[in-house]
């Protein structure tokens, strides 16, 4: 199944620097993509809060460029935002983490308001999830809910919400339903202790199955067969 030709795939990488020709295929040159770009800058400049946080996160990067911790950087950001209250979405798994960064926001001038992904205390099943899917079948196992997560969130009124330790798609849900912004601080990794980047950094030796394809089990074998076949179908 051939991609098509992206940002991934290039090696001049000329947008970074413009000191070299963009390659024949490059999104920034492509055709029809020059309107999608002044539409795109337009959104800077003309909503209010897209500035605000393009400006911040600028002003972020250029101003404390390899100086600051993320945590830090979160603190810096939400300032020049006008941040008052955030939220923040937790992973039970890494809640006394949290806990600190709460200690840390609150030393800085913020309020805070936690939201632990078992809010609900729902079993895993009420959603129609299959017993044999959880991680110790035949008991209750609370379901996490991003959905209430972000409502809670979105009932305080919180300026800017960061997820922390939530897991893959829980944070999708999460971000689908925020009113505020979202960032991150923790992204979840259970295997490499949250730093993701690691399988990536050893792919050329202790991760370098992942090349090879990613194990999968019988049914998501078939799904993935079948999503194939569908792109197949449709190209």
């Amino acid at each position: 199944m051939a991609n098509k030709f992206s940002c991934t795939e290039c090696n001049f990488l000329n947008c970074h620097s413009r000191g070299k020709e963009f390659p024949r295929k490059c999104l920034t040159t492509a055709e029809g993509n020059e309107e999608l770009l002044q539409e795109s800058l337009s959104s800077f400049s003309d909503d209010p809060q897209v500035n605000q946080i393009m400006q911040a996160s600028a002003q972020v990067e250029g101003q404390y460029y390899g100086q600051l911790t993320r945590v830090e950087e979160i603190v810096v950001f939400a300032k020049k935002i006008g941040a008052r209250k955030i939220g923040i979405a937790s992973c039970f798994g890494v809640i006394q983490e949290n806990r600190i960064f709460a200690d840390i926001l609150r030393a800085n001038g913020f309020e805070t308001f936690g939201v632990l992904c078992k809010v609900g205390a729902t079993d895993k099943c009420s959603v129609g999830i299959a017993d044999q899917d959880k991680i110790k079948p035949g008991g209750y196992e609370a379901m996490c809910n991003p959905i209430m997560q972000a409502e809670l969130c979105n009932q305080e009124k919180t300026d800017l919400n960061v997820i922390s330790g939530l897991c893959v798609g829980h944070d999708s849900l999460f971000i689908k339903y925020s009113a505020a912004p979202v960032t991150y601080l923790i992204v979840k990794d259970r295997v490499l202790a949250h730093n993701p980047i690691g399988a990536l950094n050893t792919s050329h030796s202790y991760y370098k199955r992942l090349l090879s394809g990613v194990a999968l089990n019988e049914s998501d074998r078939a799904l993935g067969n079948a999503a194939e076949r569908k792109i197949n179908r449709n190209r």
